[in-house]
């Protein structure tokens, strides 16, 4: 009987095998240890910690912003910024940072974790306070910042394009919380989500209660159709997404008018091509809607102008970050 050599796996950073096997988690060197902001300090990602009491964690009740760094540039920082304290502002919350002083502090943390390319979750929560509801028992709401990376959606759909269904989940109506504020209570996005996922789909059109369309679980919807580009209006019930607005701008560039309209799913079965817009989406086609195909069931030609000139875009487009 001959016995096989014998050799030492090499682990992976997650404490798995390269063959699957468990092994106990190594450190990592300090240095390459993720870093993760809390309120000014910047700390080991397994030293990360808020309380149990924290109103973001008991309610949902914050707000925060999803922000794509592009080879060593922030994109529309400026923008996500001021959308994030309208955010806070439109909740009766105060950040306890100058915009000046949360941009530096994204910026550091971005350098801290050496990202060239990758995602930044900016997190305000309520803070600290009691087990009951009211927010002006939590003295000073806590500033989080995370960089990392992040993948929607499976690498093969943004060349084939995603499938979607139409979620029964409706989108809150503004009368009840403005669409414009980006909550930490993702609730009502979640369970259409689940919806998607369930029907064997990666991304679902959300109707406002009126049965117009007003965006996917978390992008911003377009439709062409004989050339011309077509969104829902903000007041449909959408998020005015920061992508969405790039996207805008390009169409113009690209010689193609984008107009704003109430669309219902018919505008959707009969479109030539639909896209999605977001942060953390990017640009991505998407070919069937409730298993119906939209155009031909193939990313069309618009769809292919925007995603090459947004994807040209982020290349100079962002606030710089200074690597240490």
């Amino acid at each position: 009987m001959v016995e096989a050599a014998c050799f030492t796996p090499r682990p992976v950073h997650d404490g798995r095998l390269i063959s699957g096997i468990p092994l106990k988690r190594l450190p990592l060197p300090r240095s390459l240890r993720m870093k993760i902001h809390i309120d000014g300090q910047l700390l080991d990602k397994e030293d990360a910690k808020i309380s149990v009491f924290d109103h973001g964690l008991l309610y949902g009740d914050g707000v925060f912003e999803g922000i794509r760094i592009y080879h060593g540039r922030i994109f529309r920082l400026t923008a996500h910024l001021k959308r994030l304290y309208e955010s806070a502002r439109s909740i009766c919350m105060e950040i306890p940072i100058s915009v000046e002083e949360m941009e530096k502090a994204t910026l550091d943390t971005v350098a801290a974790n050496n990202l060239q390319d990758g995602y930044i979750r900016l997190v305000i929560t309520r803070g600290v306070g009691s087990l009951g509801l009211n927010p002006f028992q939590c003295p000073r709401p806590s500033v989080i910042i995370i960089a990392s990376t992040i993948s929607l959606y499976p690498a093969e759909r943004y060349e084939k394009g995603l499938n979607l269904i139409t979620c029964a989940t409706r989108r809150p109506t503004p009368a009840a919380l403005s669409p414009q504020v980006k909550s930490l209570n993702y609730l009502n996005n979640v369970m259409a989500k689940i919806e998607a996922i369930q029907a064997g789909c990666e991304e679902g059109i959300m109707l406002n209660e009126q049965g117009y369309v007003a965006e996917c679980t978390g992008d911003n919807v377009f439709v062409a159709k004989n050339g011309k580009v077509y969104t829902p209006p903000i007041s449909a019930g959408g998020l005015d997404g920061i992508t969405r607005q790039a996207v805008i701008e390009i169409l113009g560039q690209l010689g193609f008018s984008c107009e704003e309209k109430m669309m219902t799913r018919h505008d959707l079965f009969t479109a030539d091509e639909c896209f999605l817009t977001g942060t953390a989406a990017e640009v991505i086609p998407a070919v069937q809607l409730d298993r119906r195909l939209i155009g031909d069931g193939k990313p069309g030609p618009i769809t292919a102008q925007v995603v090459a000139a947004f994807r040209e875009l982020v290349k100079h487009d962002g606030t710089p970050v200074t690597y240490v």
